[in-house]
Order: structure tokens, then sequence, then C-alpha cells
């Protein structure tokens, strides 16, 4: 398995990751799947800051990971936020922390001090794999969200970056 950044070629395995995590309702609160569009978007987005970053074996894409912004203000210039999607049939193959480990390097080149996440209390595999990584629970926002019709609780999670060498 190779990480390299995101390319606009990779937009179709992307949207198809990003849309079995919300049909599978453990890593957001979207509930109806995205189009190109909306991918295509989210590439723009990137920046040599804030990027995207996918495993791959092959031609074929395994999961992502995407650093964005925390907050537009400038005070929170130094936070980054992260998502991380794994495709079902790679779960748990140590995908997630390569990506992780990929991404937290990129964070602090770019000077960064904090990463954040959000997850959901009952995805016990994706907590058991940011704590391995080095991130610590914050707290709980209560009833922050709908999910299949009713209010979920979500998860804060942080890790401090190390100083860079």
């Amino acid at each position: 398995m190779m990480i390299r950044l995101v390319q606009e070629a990779d937009l179709p395995d992307v949207l198809a990751i990003y849309n079995e995590g919300i049909e599978d309702r453990i890593a957001t609160l979207e509930t109806d799947t995205k189009d190109l569009a909306f991918m295509q978007q989210w590439f723009n987005e990137r920046s040599e800051r804030h990027a995207g970053y996918v495993a791959y074996e092959g031609s074929k894409i395994l999961g992502f990971i995407s650093l964005d912004a925390y907050n537009p203000r400038p005070v929170y210039q130094s936070v980054g936020e992260l998502s991380v999607y794994i495709t079902r049939t790679h779960r748990g193959q140590g995908i997630g922390k390569r990506l992780l480990d990929i991404i937290e390097e990129h964070a602090i080149l770019h000077g960064m001090h904090k990463l954040i996440l959000f997850t959901f209390p009952f995805n016990r595999i994706g907590q058991k794999l940011y704590i391995k990584a080095g991130f610590r629970i914050v707290g709980t926002f209560k009833e922050q969200g709908m999910l299949n019709g009713y209010y979920v609780d979500v998860l804060a999670m942080e890790k401090i970056l190390p100083k860079p060498d």
C-alpha cells in the first residue's frame, strides 16, 4: 500500500468511499449520499496546508484522509480538523493508522499545533485507532445531531503535535 496526495482523477473513488461512510452511519451525520460535484468542491478546497491524501494499491483507492481548517478565524489557524474514511473492504487493516501518520507529518510541516476530530461514541474501532495514534478524548457533545431520526452524541478528540525538529 502506498500513500500520496489526492489527485483529481481519484475523486470518483474518494466519493464512493465517502458515500460508504454515509450509508454505514458510522462516520458522519450526513445521511444523503453525495455526487461528484460535491467531491469536486472538496478537492478544490484543498491547499498546500489543508491537504488530502489517499491510500492505494495499484489503481484502487482504499481510503482517504482530509486535513481542514477547524475554524476560519485567525486565532485557530494552528488547529487542523481531520476526517478519515476507509473503504468497507479494507477497514481494520492499518490503513487509517498510516493515513494518520502521514497527515500528522504534514500538519507539523505546515505549522499546526493541534489536530482535532469528531467521532461517534459507538464507533469503537475508530476510537481505538485514534487513541493508538495519540489522540485523547476531550468530551462528548450530547445530542449533537440527528441520525436515523434520533439525536446522537458526538465525541471530540484532540492531539497536541510535537514541535518540528
